[in-house]
């Protein structure tokens, strides 16, 4: 008995702990099953009398599926690709044309002031600075400029963001022209009450297949990427905007929004080549073809996205609806995110307005997101040549020579 018990015993367990899991994995699975049944409900989607049946494939036509979605994770890391390629063989030789170098910044090594700026704080005071230039046996102006040099150390290069905004404005650039090409024969582009006609059962069309799976695919991509690109003060507005892009278009495409999205993407594409332009050649140099660049996307922006977009795309999909439909649930989701959209278009507009005032008064573009980054490099930069300018004259003053190289007089 005392040997048998121990092996019915641990049968036992195994068989209860058996009979659990398969029961975890059943109500697991029934769970899954009753939330996915009660996600994609009709009412939720389709308006009232509308069934997903209406909207199945027949006679040659094609109607949109969620399952279509999944190609944009694998299309988003192919523009990855892409865009790594693009960036080490088109944006980076077009960067040397325009005279930017990937320069490596380079700090005088101090286990002091490096320890501090890594435990501590990467903007020290002015106690900090002092007390540090006593344990160093520096001055306080050496220690500001160490960290500020190892601060520009870590930001990134010139050559980078000339590299990022090359790559959006190609991307830009194409799916504008493809945009265009897409839309202008259809008929909903210049008769609003077409893009209603015949809803929800508007059959898919290959040209708006590809126009929404490039421009999610690309979203995707920008935000797998956002970790990694240049970050500025925006950085949490560009989170939520690429997040409400996606759950926008994933959303207009599951209930048949199609027409009125890729009218929203039109509209919203048009404006960025002219801004990743001028970022280009703001980071060239060229200050005078960066502002007249700026210039035209702020033009292009107030009236894209603050004239058309309220009182065209807003009023097509909330107004124009209810001569058709009663209000139903994606009705209201999807005007609760356009909403959302032009909250931010309100925000960035913000930002556009100062940069114009800095502009027009200050006669040069700085991004106000950039968190003041090329401020610092600028005067870093100003101060090796002042540097160097003294460095010269003392070289002159050497040599028996004056500040503009002629013999000093006896």
């Amino acid at each position: 008995m005392v040997a048998i018990f121990p092996d019915y015993y641990v049968g036992w367990v195994l068989s209860w702990w058996h009979v659990q899991n398969d029961m975890s994995s059943t109500l697991g699975s029934e769970c899954f099953g009753q939330f996915k049944e009660w996600f994609w409900l009709e009412r939720f989607w389709l308006p009232p009398t509308i069934k997903w049946s209406d909207l199945e494939d027949h006679d040659g036509l094609v109607y949109v599926k969620p399952s279509h979605l999944y190609m944009t994770i694998p299309y988003a890391f192919l523009l990855l690709i892409i865009r790594r390629v693009f960036e080490k063989f088109v944006a980076s030789p077009l960067a040397k044309s325009f005279g930017i170098k990937e320069t490596v910044r380079k700090v005088t090594p101090n286990t002091v002031l490096e320890n501090f700026f890594k435990h501590s704080t990467r903007q020290p005071m002015q106690t900090d600075i002092y007390g540090l230039a006593k344990k160093c046996n520096l001055t306080e102006r050496q220690v500001e400029r160490w960290f500020r040099s190892r601060r520009n150390q870590e930001r990134p290069s010139r050559m980078k963001k000339f590299q990022e905004a090359c790559w959006r404005f190609a991307f830009y650039l194409v799916i504008t022209v493809a945009g265009i090409a897409f839309l202008y024969d259809k008929p909903w582009l210049y008769d609003l009450w077409e893009v209603w006609n015949g809803y929800p059962k508007q059959p898919l069309l290959l040209s708006q297949y590809w126009y929404y799976i490039l421009e999610m695919s690309f979203y995707w991509s920008l935000l797998f990427r956002l970790g990694f690109d240049v970050k500025r003060k925006d950085f949490l507005a560009h989170i939520i905007h690429h997040l409400a892009a996606i759950s926008l278009m994933s959303f207009s495409w599951c209930a048949n929004y199609i027409r009125s999205g890729t009218l929203v993407m039109i509209v919203h594409d048009v404006a960025d080549i002219w801004l990743e332009s001028a970022k280009m050649f703001s980071y060239a140099g060229w200050t005078q073809t960066c502002n007249t660049l700026f210039f035209i996307f702020s033009a292009i922006f107030f009236i894209s996205r603050l004239i058309i977009f309220p009182f065209w795309i807003l009023y097509c999909t909330l107004i124009l609806p209810m001569y058709y439909l009663e209000p139903f649930f994606s009705y209201i989701f999807l005007n609760l995110q356009l909403m959302i959209l032009q909250v931010l278009h309100l925000y960035w507009g913000y930002y556009i307005l100062k940069m114009l005032n800095r502009c027009i008064f200050m006669k040069n573009i700085q991004d106000v997101r950039s968190d003041d980054e090329d401020y610092e490099e600028e005067e870093e930069e100003e101060e090796e040549e002042e540097e160097g300018t003294k460095g010269k004259e003392m070289d002159c003053l050497k040599n028996g020579l004056g500040a503009e190289r002629h013999p000093i007089p006896n």
